[in-house]
Parts: structure tokens; sequence; C-alpha cells
């Protein structure tokens, strides 16, 4: 691909197009956020690997592009990165491209040239609508953009700027979801009500059985995974679903981090029928690394792991089988998992997130555990002319 570039008055945008740009890149959100306290710096590897095609599936059947902004002096002012995927591109009238991984300094004329740039290249693909800011790959990481709850961000949850929601809405971008992230603390117990229930279904049906996620059955599990998610996430607009290859990719990701207790499996007569995957907020670890996970953060990371000074867990995904939805098996792995980290862990708040506002049915979840408001991010699309 041919490096492109083009100064509009006082400031000069490139594409991505060799080490050099990509490590410039990444370095743009630390320009960005050098005096924001509550920023994690993401792991570069993790934002490396979504534009790595030998690391991240999603270029089998899509691509993705990246720039960056420089001013006058050469001094990075911003990037953004657009993509499209073609297993959901092309829905009803709507061919959809996306755009995330947006950054810039509080300029509105930065930001437009930057949102300008990511759209000729998506309406040069045919596309009619875009969505951002969102990810070159499932909606478990960087996505959406935080517009309540500037706090430290968990691993994997997008953080951005303020002043980003108005360069947004200006250019034209509207609301498409609300994706709400509530909390609770665990020290505080769990709710009474959601306890008996989880008691009590699994006294009254001895067909359910649960099992903690196996490091060493990741193939099995990757199917169940598969299964139940498939189905359950079927009815939603424009699902598509994932393959093994993605799952296991994913999985693999979450090794090195996981604790098996907290990624739980509930089966009704020995078939697939729910799952929770919770991890261990490692964000409080990595915000000493500035997104470097080199040898010697490596060491730093299982030495500082072993010393507990993690204390809050972020439930990243839960899903139930259509077939297995109203007899509570939400309840009963949740309330497996959190017994378990009550009782044989240091942690303490329980980030659920995110939860869309189309979903009912986990929004009432989520009330039952007792749970309150922590974050708001949104989903924007924008209907191209």
């Amino acid at each position: 691909m041919l490096n492109i570039s083009r100064a509009t008055g006082q400031m000069q945008i490139f594409e991505v197009a060799n080490k050099k740009s990509a490590n410039e890149f990444l370095d743009v959100a630390r320009v960005i956020y050098a005096n924001d306290t509550e920023w994690v710096c993401p792991l570069d590897n993790d934002i490396r690997n979504v534009f790595n095609p030998a690391k991240n599936s999603f270029f089998n059947h899509g691509e993705a592009i990246r720039w960056i902004l420089k001013d006058d002096e050469g001094k990075l002012i911003g990037r953004i990165a657009a993509f499209i995927n073609e297993k959901k591109a092309n829905y009803g009238d709507k061919r959809i491209g996306g755009l995330g991984f947006f950054e810039s300094i509080e300029d509105k004329s930065a930001a437009t040239l930057l949102f300008d740039t990511a759209v000729t290249w998506l309406k040069e693909r045919k596309v009619n609508t875009v969505d951002g800011p969102i990810n070159f790959g499932e909606n478990d990481q960087f996505w959406g953009l935080l517009v309540e709850g500037f706090t430290s961000p968990s691993y994997g949850m997008a953080y951005n700027s303020f002043y980003y929601q108005k360069f947004f809405e200006d250019y034209g971008f509207k609301v498409k979801m609300e994706q709400m992230t509530n909390k609770f603390f665990l020290k505080e117990g769990l709710s009474p009500r959601f306890v008996k229930i989880a008691k009590y279904i699994v006294q009254r049906k001895p067909s359910i059985t649960t099992e903690r996620f196996d490091p060493k059955r990741i193939d099995k599990y990757a199917e169940d995974f598969m299964y139940i998610y498939n189905a359950a996430w079927a009815e939603f607009e424009n699902f598509t679903p994932i393959d093994k290859e993605y799952v296991l990719e994913a999985f693999k990701k979450m090794k090195p981090v996981l604790d098996p207790n907290l990624v739980q499996f509930a089966y009704v007569s020995g078939e697939p029928a729910s799952f929770v995957i919770s991890l261990p907020d490692v964000n409080q670890i990595f915000k000493r690394f500035n997104g470097k996970l080199n040898l010697i953060n490596k060491v730093r990371f299982l030495l500082l792991k072993r010393k507990n000074i993690i204390d809050r867990v972020r439930v990243v995904v839960m899903g139930t089988h259509p077939k297995f939805q109203g007899i509570g098996l939400e309840s009963v792995i949740t309330y497996k998992s959190f017994e378990y980290s009550y009782n044989n862990t240091p942690l303490n708040e329980v980030e659920l997130s995110w939860v869309g506002d189309f979903n009912d049915k986990m929004i009432a979840i989520h009330k039952g555990l007792g749970a309150v408001p922590s974050k708001k991010h949104i989903t924007y699309r924008m209907e191209l002319k």
C-alpha cells in the first residue's frame, strides 16, 4: 500500500505504512493523555495485533487502515483508523463500515480532518453507513465512546477525553446505542434475593451442572462458547456468527491473565447452556508499564500479580442459549463465580461491562445483582449522503 500524505493548513495527515509510523500511531495516545492521571495506556501489542493480519482473523474477510496527524512542527496531534468487515458490511440497504482508535488534541479542525480522511476511504469502498468508534474485531474491547464515568478504565475498556463527544456529534454522528457499565462491591455482599434464587435453582434442577474453565481443554470450551454465543446473539441486528478460529484466538489471548474460576459454564443434561467470562483487571498492574510489555515488565507483572494488588474484576461477556433462557442459569454461574471471588481472592469491585440499552434481559440481571451505574459509552452511527 502506498504511503499517502495530505497537508491541510498547518496539519499533515499520513497513512501508517511502515514500522516508524506504526509506532507513532501508538505514541499519539501517550501524547494526548500525558497529563491525564486516570488514563491507562493499552498494551502496545494489543493495539498492534488489531492491525496485524497474522494475529487478527478479521483480515480474512475485511481490511483496515490507519492514519496519524501531525502539526507544522511535526508533532503528533491525532490518529484514526477505518475498517470494513465484509461479513457484516451489507445489511438491507446499508453498507456499513467503521472507524475507531480516534485520538485528537482539542482542536475541531484536527478532528474534522481525521474524520474526513477515514470517511473518504470508506466511501471509496461504497460504504453508506459509518459506525464508530468501534474496533476491527468483536465488541469486547476498544468499543464505544466514553461519555460518563471518566475514571480509570479496566482492561479492554475504551477511555477517551471528554471533548471527543462534541467532535463526533458536531461532525454528524447520531447515537446508535448506549452501552451501560454497572458495578457492585463483593465485600458488601451479594443481593440476598439473588443468592436465594441461585441456590434454589441448583437444588431443584439436578440436571444443571457447572464447570470452571480448564485451560488444558481450551478446544472443548471454545466449542461450547461458540455454540451458546451464536444462538444467544442471533436475534440482534446484523449479527454474524463467530467462528472457532476467532474464539480460540480470544481464549489464548486471555489465558495469561485469567483466573479459571472466574470463567464458568453451565450445562443442562450435558448440553452447553450458559457462560460467564470475567477477568481480573490487570490494568491495575499495566498502568505502571506505559503500554510496554517487554521482558522486564513481564517479570514485574508476575511479581505484582502475586502481591494480590488487583481488587477489581470485569465481567466481559455473559450469555445463555435461547432454549435455556428464563430458568435462572445466569444467576447460577454468576453466583458460582462470585462466591469463589469473595472467599478466595482480594477482589472487591465487580464491573459489569458493558450491556447495550437494547438488552433488557441483561439489564434485569444487573439490577438483580444490586449493581449501580458506573460508566456510559456510546456507539455512534452516521448515514453518508
